[in-house]
């Protein structure tokens, strides 16, 4: 199937597909199995714009709406995450009397309550009308809306401009970048910044972590891409910052050009990724040969512990796990259940697959003999918490960067 670049209308090619797709937090009842939502699910790198992407993503509003099934509160160490990044941009970016901050994609509030708890002034942009209310039950200033040119225009008229404008991994599932862009350059002031942090196209390659890429994810982002997407509209990219976060992530800083100076880190991070390849094909077809060795591994230890008449479940139901059990046809026979501390998943069933999800309580009363890690990128806070699993001499089944066996 042949489609246009999202961002420079360059015509392209899928290089791999996984198949049919359901929503990613899209858990279900048995009484939806048969209502629901599926679309193909198709990567592709464009060679002109250096933007990877995906050909097709579902309705934002199947994605985002009154039931969606993610809150960052959920993660101790995404919320100790978010103080330090707010922290940081306090330190870095915020010396005018009277700062604003705006964060697209607020989710339930951990960024913000940083801000509002230092009694500056601030506004969560969150389109999910249940983590925009769970918000605003911390004292956030929530406004429930995507972000584009139109929402800016109403928060400056409200509030006046910002100066700084934040996101953390929100930025990815905009599919209209061009629109972002002109809502920044609206809403910030002149010397104002953009700064904002997303899985890393680098770290997603090296580790075929091939779940990074679902319906919400409509890009994944390399320093290159961010360079090119941002320079149409007027901003560079002054710094950026790797991050240990969601198996790798890096933070963009971005500013209107000539206002603020540009660090060494970038020319540094641009020559890295032309080193290992970034821009070239060749890399992401050789990246399909490996989420196709995986697939086959993961299935077959999988099938060798059924064989063997050992329990497996499933730990942390992620938006990555839809597609690592999609992709590879892993159903309930393989998996009994997968554990999760998400109220709202609870007792409902995984997209596509139809795993039950049971609470974490279940997983405690009694110990399967293996577990499969989805929440990878969490890896050593679920390791350090489950001690206990290995030492009863429970296995953990990984899958990135390689699949493997964890023993004591």
């Amino acid at each position: 199937m042949i489609s246009n670049c999202r961002v420079c209308e360059t015509i392209i090619q899928p290089f791999m597909s996984f198949g049919k797709m359901p929503i990613a937090n899209g858990f279900l009842d048995p009484e939806d199995f048969t209502m629901e939502y599926f679309y193909e699910l198709k990567p592709v790198f464009c060679e002109n714009c250096l933007t990877f992407q995906i050909t097709e993503q579902p309705d934002p509003k199947k994605m985002f709406h009154q039931n969606y099934a993610f809150f960052s509160r959920t993660s101790k160490r995404m919320v100790s995450h978010f103080k330090s990044y707010a922290d940081w941009i306090m330190h870095e970016y915020l010396s005018s009397p009277d700062p604003f901050v705006v964060e697209i994609g607020s989710n339930d509030g951990a960024m913000m309550e940083n801000f509002s708890k230092n009694k500056i002034r601030h506004l969560g942009v969150e389109p999910s009308e249940n983590v925009a209310n769970e918000a605003r039950k911390h004292g956030i200033n929530t406004l429930c809306s995507f972000f584009n040119l139109t929402t800016a225009e109403k928060i400056t008229s409200k509030y006046g401009l910002a100066d700084a404008l934040i996101a953390a991994n929100v930025m990815c599932h905009i599919p209209d970048l061009h629109g972002v862009a002109r809502g920044v350059d609206h809403l910030l002031k002149p010397k104002g910044i953009l700064v904002f942090e997303e899985p890393y196209l680098g770290d997603m390659i090296q580790n075929t972590a091939y779940d990074q890429i679902y319906d919400e994810h409509v890009y994944i982002f390399s320093a290159r891409s961010v360079k090119n997407i941002f320079n149409k509209h007027g901003f560079e990219l002054i710094d950026v910052k790797k991050q240990s976060t969601h198996g790798g992530s890096m933070r963009y800083i971005l500013a209107r050009k000539g206002k603020r100076p540009v660090s060494p880190n970038v020319d540094r991070q641009l020559a890295y990724e032309d080193n290992i390849n970034l821009h070239l094909q060749g890399t992401y077809d050789r990246f399909r040969e490996r989420c196709e060795l995986s697939r086959k591994d993961l299935v077959a230890i999988l099938q060798q512990q059924k064989n063997a008449g050992k329990r497996v479940v499933g730990y942390a139901a992620t938006s990555k796990s839809t597609t690592v059990l999609n992709y590879c046809g892993i159903g309930p026979d393989l998996i009994e259940f997968i554990s999760d501390t998400t109220p709202i998943k609870q007792g409902k069933y995984t997209p596509g697959v139809h795993i039950p999800v049971r609470p974490y309580e279940d997983l405690q009363k009694c110990y399967p003999d293996g577990l499969l890690l989805f929440a990878w990128n969490h890896k050593k806070e679920v390791m350090e918490k489950e001690s206990n699993f290995l030492d009863q001499g429970g296995e953990w089944i990984t899958y990135v960067p390689q699949v493997s066996l964890i023993r004591k």
